[in-house]
């Protein structure tokens, strides 16, 4: 049985592991030079910098994909929980350590309003039944027929999957900074938490279950530990060659044609690359035919773009946590801006990573290295990044002036970024979506992209934009899904 995988994100990794060790020959295919797809590194002057996910979650995922081989994870890779998870800091410059210490939690937000401690110990309980039916029950379940979702539906609504993340924590906490706060996880799967279902409330109760971890080198040192787990266990791994075609015999897949006009046969194509690139792109449009999937195909609406700036510093800042989130003033308008207006606004939001906080192989010695993430739309917006770039690079670094880093300028010594044009061009994902397609009730699990094509017998998806969505462990649950279908 001759497997082809498309792309080397977690998803098309785990995929192709989850393959091998079902005694498939497989072939990963990947168009850079590196593996990893979202999850590459760049080093740069003793800089090293994770371009991707950086909170991992469900640690659990990652290391039954060694196991699979009776393999020991601690072999390949280092992976350690953190103290405090996010520092949120507010307009007002005041901050909240957000952790699994449900104590330190309770007593910081009766600082902020008493009567929303009790809210707060409801939302997370009932976080825990959502968590319970959606992640646990459901995550790695195929969701190709409707008969599927059917049979779901009195659960998912008696979850109130109706309601939005923001809707339902408010139904829980009165003081807007907490809403907020409680809110925002949408962000990190490409949702706007004013209308992401209420299903990814979950990812609140995920990371209480496993606690937040950091991979000691970065994120990129479990791409490492994968890559070699997959040279041993005799995977054919093809780095810097993309796949242009693939080829079909009516509804039969029977191959893949690369850049370098090199053919692979295949009995199966499993995409890691997104798959309305794939369908548009890759499969030269012969899924038009079928009316239902076109409608399906072209109402889809697309994540947020993002905004990486990475940059290394000459001077320590101590007082950083491994991430921070900092609050714009407004928090509904400016996602309002991002996701419906497509267009770019001043008062900004952002993440800020700072690994060296826990590991400081991943900056020279007396330096400091960082990268900060900011939401901004898609390129459904034609906004011109080319002109743009530099001057929301300059913005970032002057709020992060203002807000945390007093004389950041003059000590940043190493910097680059990234633009949803990157996530377009170099990562094939559509509008250049940070996420793919955003996780609203309407588009999520049946509604999604099937993770076994809709067209197609042989062809089959992992990755953000296939059930059960984005996010480090949405994408290796996609695999585990794929495992069940096959």
């Amino acid at each position: 049985m001759n497997s082809v995988v498309i792309g080397s994100g977690f998803g098309g990794i785990a995929a192709a592991l989850r393959l091998k060790a079902k005694g498939h020959n497989v072939t990963l295919i990947e168009k850079h030079k590196d593996l990893g797809g979202r999850a590459r590194v760049f080093k740069k002057n003793g800089f090293i910098y994770d371009g991707g996910p950086t909170v991992i979650t469900a640690p659990y995922l990652i290391n039954e994909l060694f196991e699979l081989f009776q393999k020991n994870p601690n072999d390949y890779i280092k992976l350690t929980p953190l103290k405090v998870w996010y520092q949120f800091i507010f307009e007002d410059k005041s901050k909240f350590n957000y952790s699994g210490d449900e104590n330190e939690m309770k007593r910081q937000i009766e600082l902020i309003n008493k009567e929303d401690a009790q809210g707060y110990e409801e939302l997370v309980n009932f976080t825990k039944k959502i968590f319970d039916k959606g992640f646990t029950e459901l995550a790695d379940v195929p969701f190709d027929k409707p008969s599927v979702m059917m049979k779901q539906l009195p659960a998912l609504l008696k979850l109130k999957s109706y309601k939005s993340v923001y809707s339902l924590v408010s139904s829980y906490i009165k003081n807007e900074k907490l809403r907020r706060m409680l809110s925002m996880h949408p962000l990190l799967v490409g949702g706007n938490p004013f209308t992401t279902t209420s299903i990814y409330g979950l990812i609140l109760y995920l990371e209480k279950k496993w606690g937040i971890h950091y991979s000691m080198g970065g994120t990129g040192n479990i791409i490492s530990g994968f890559e070699k787990l997959m040279n041993e266990e005799g995977i054919t791994v093809i780095k810097g060659s993309e796949v242009t075609q693939i080829i079909s015999n009516q509804n039969e897949i029977t191959g893949v044609q690369l850049d370098n006009s090199k053919k692979i046969d295949a009995n199966k194509v499993i995409c890691n690359a997104d798959p309305p690139g794939v369908y548009e792109k890759m499969l030269n449009g012969q899924s038009s035919n079928s009316l239902m999937f076109k409608w399906k195909k072209n109402r889809m609406e697309y994540s947020m773009g993002l905004f990486v700036y990475y940059f290394g510093t000459k001077k320590i800042y101590d007082n950083i946590e491994h991430h921070t989130i900092k609050f714009g003033n407004k928090y509904k308008e400016h996602l309002d801006d991002i996701f419906n207006h497509k267009k770019l606004n001043n008062d900004i939001s952002y993440y800020l990573h700072r690994p060296t906080a826990t590991d400081k192989s991943m900056a020279p010695d007396g330096h400091d290295c960082f990268y900060v993430l900011v939401p901004v739309p898609n390129n459904q917006s034609k906004i011109d990044w080319s002109l743009e770039g530099e001057k929301m690079k300059n913005l970032v670094v002057e709020k992060m002036e203002k807000d945390l880093m007093p004389n950041l300028k003059e000590n940043i010594v190493e910097d680059f970024y990234l633009t949803p044009d990157y996530f377009e061009k170099d990562l094939n994902t559509k509008y250049g979506s940070g996420f793919s397609i955003q996780p609203k009730f309407s588009q999520s699990a049946y509604f999604r992209f099937h993770n076994k094509s809709e067209i197609y017998n042989n062809l089959y998806f992992v990755g953000a934009g296939t059930h059960p969505g984005a996010g480090v462990p949405g994408v290796l649950s996609s695999a585990k899904v794929l495992d069940k279908i096959l």
